[in-house]
């Protein structure tokens, strides 16, 4: 399989190891619900780990960071009268939970930052005894920038753009270079902190991640996959402070970044306000639909967001739904159908850096075909089964194909009452128990056999 590698600027095959692929993906900041930008980003990497992992049978060791103490993080438990920690974890359950919801399930292991401060102070002290580091008194150490000529070397540039997180970008008058980022922060009034070798402190935001992929990893390991607004300069950061530890380069062998959600406004973002909570979004829209609704875009492009794009992949998914449906009862007579064919080209753009919007297309173009065959009496019911396990295997990665909900009573009830309706002719009636039904939760598809109830 080939996967555009940032560093290299092309298609690089993977050729993991016999021991699996040590893969790295930058968690949350838990200070709020991730919105749906962030959520893309984790959906992405999920379904890229079980794709290589059940198609191609490749060991993937899944690690991502928890970054549980951070300015943000301080800043916004203070504005609520609240304990840092007590709110870091409160937000960290509520990211679990939303991420659970939505199907994400193949991380092997989540390290909270808080918990890793004596491997961070160590990788501050070998940065100070090899002249990358320098303290200013009263704030923190920070890294030199100047004692690493490569930085940079991932992103192209060297400051900071208007896409950029600048909040994450350390500002301070005394700094020797204005690029220099903080790796321990000294202590202030009423924050958390830990007393260290370098003074009562707590850790800058890029050396978490080093510190805890070094400890699990080593020095350098495969793939580290994250957002692209990380790339700089959060992902520059880790390769000078990493680099300038061990002497290995490159750190990472491959680097995978992820396009933004955009909406008319721009990237979806928490500090532009434009952004829709996963949380909401799971409230309106069943998982599969998000799902697919992130997955359709190619993983490095920006992916539109406008108040069309979830119900239009809730209509895709219930297609395939139906699909699988009118599959099951099909018991045609022995007629060729180029299965093969489809799956075939499904596969091969997965293979050719994870292409999800081809590799949709040819499962559509699948059911299109199978549709006219079934039509005509002609799908064979072997082939039946044979597309049946293949959206299964889809369905095993994706998580795209729609659970089979038996809708409750009350909204069967009311989808009677609004077929009784229909048959009057009281249309006015028949949209209000519509709307209802939708404030359930559930909704209702008029097809030729009759109304077709389905989880939203």
């Amino acid at each position: 399989m080939r996967l555009y590698n940032t560093l290299t600027r092309k298609k690089d095959e993977l050729n993991p190891p016999e021991s699996g692929i040590n893969l790295f993906v930058c968690g949350p900041t838990v200070y709020d619900y991730i919105h749906i930008g962030n959520a893309r980003t984790f959906t992405l990497f999920d379904a890229l780990v079980k794709y290589l992992r059940q198609k191609l049978g490749i060991k993937i060791n899944y690690l991502q960071n928890i970054t549980d103490i951070d300015d943000k993080i301080i800043a916004r438990a203070r504005a609520g009268g609240e304990d840092a920690a007590a709110f870091a974890r409160k937000f960290e359950g509520i990211f679990m939970e939303d991420a659970a919801a939505l199907g994400i399930d193949s991380v092997g292991t989540y390290a909270r930052a808080s918990e890793h401060i004596p491997e961070i102070v160590g990788q501050v002290k070998v940065l100070i005894k090899k002249g990358h580091a320098y303290l200013i008194k009263d704030d923190g150490y920070y890294f030199d920038l100047k004692t690493f000529p490569d930085y940079g070397r991932l992103s192209g540039r060297t400051v900071a753009m208007a896409e950029d997180g600048v909040s994450r970008i350390d500002e301070s008058p005394r700094k020797r270079n204005r690029g220099d980022f903080n790796l321990w922060k000294l202590s202030q009034p009423g924050e958390p902190a830990w007393d260290t070798e370098l003074g009562r402190g707590r850790p800058g935001w890029h050396i978490e991640d080093t510190a805890i992929t070094e400890k699990y990893f080593g020095p350098r390991y495969d793939l580290h996959g994250a957002g692209a607004d990380l790339m700089f300069p959060h992902h520059e950061a880790e390769i000078a402070q990493m680099e300038s530890i061990s002497g290995i380069k490159p750190f990472v062998k491959h680097w995978l970044h992820a396009g933004f959600i955009i909406d008319k406004s721009g990237k979806m973002s928490k500090s532009k306000g434009n952004f829709l909570t996963l949380r909401d979004a799971l409230k309106e829209y069943a998982p599969e639909t998000i799902r697919f609704y992130f997955l359709s875009a190619h993983y490095r492009s920006p992916l539109e967001y406008d108040h069309k794009s979830l119900p239009q992949a809730r209509t895709a998914v219930n297609r395939v739904a139906d699909f699988v449906n009118r599959l099951k009862e099909t018991t045609g007579p022995s007629s060729p159908f180029p299965v093969d064919d489809f799956t075939g080209e499904f596969w091969k753009q997965l293979e050719d850096d994870f292409a999800t919007p081809g590799a949709f297309a040819a499962m559509f173009d699948l059911i299109k075909e199978a549709n006219k065959s079934i039509n005509n009496h002609s799908l064979s019911g072997n082939d039946a089964k044979k597309i049946i396990d293949f959206i299964n295997q889809v369905n095993d990665i994706f998580g795209i194909l729609p659970s089979e909900e038996t809708a409750p009573a009350e909204v069967t009830a009311l989808t009677a009452e609004r077929e009784k309706a229909r048959a009057g002719k009281y249309f006015a009636k028949s949209d209000e128990l519509r709307e209802q039904i939708k404030k359930l939760g559930w909704e209702v598809e008029d097809t030729p056999t009759g109304p077709k109830i389905t989880k939203k």
